[in-house]
């Protein structure tokens, strides 16, 4: 019904900065939601940063200062910005939303394939 679509994940040195991107398609009415999760290796997935329709951005503690979340909401694209990246940044990085696919059905989630964040040291 959605696709969500990551990109620009790649390898980085410490104190580097990388833009993810996240393209949501289908059967979209309106997004609610859009957020960023990451998951390290051995690691629950976890919140990174989250842009609720509406809402200012929630950041994560580890994130607050260094990424950044924007949407486009013409384009339904969601981007986080991230700066002086740390190895422990390390983590295939989700995107997530909260779309009603029709004016009369309720929020549903879908999820990206995830794109891979390394940050070496």
């Amino acid at each position: 019904q959605v696709q969500l679509v990551e990109s620009g994940g790649g390898l980085v040195q410490a104190g580097g900065s990388l833009r993810l991107s996240c393209a949501a398609s289908g059967s979209i009415f309106n997004i609610n939601r859009m957020a960023w999760y990451r998951q390290a290796p051995g690691k629950e997935r976890e919140m990174v940063a989250v842009y609720t329709s509406g809402d200012s951005p929630v950041y994560a503690e580890s994130g607050k200062g260094r990424f950044t979340i924007s949407r486009d909401n013409a384009k339904n694209m969601v981007y986080l910005q991230m700066a002086s990246l740390k190895p422990e940044d390390t983590a295939v990085y989700y995107c997530n939303a909260l779309v009603r696919t029709d004016y009369d059905t309720p929020l549903d989630e879908f999820w990206g394939q995830g794109t891979q964040v390394t940050v070496s040291s």
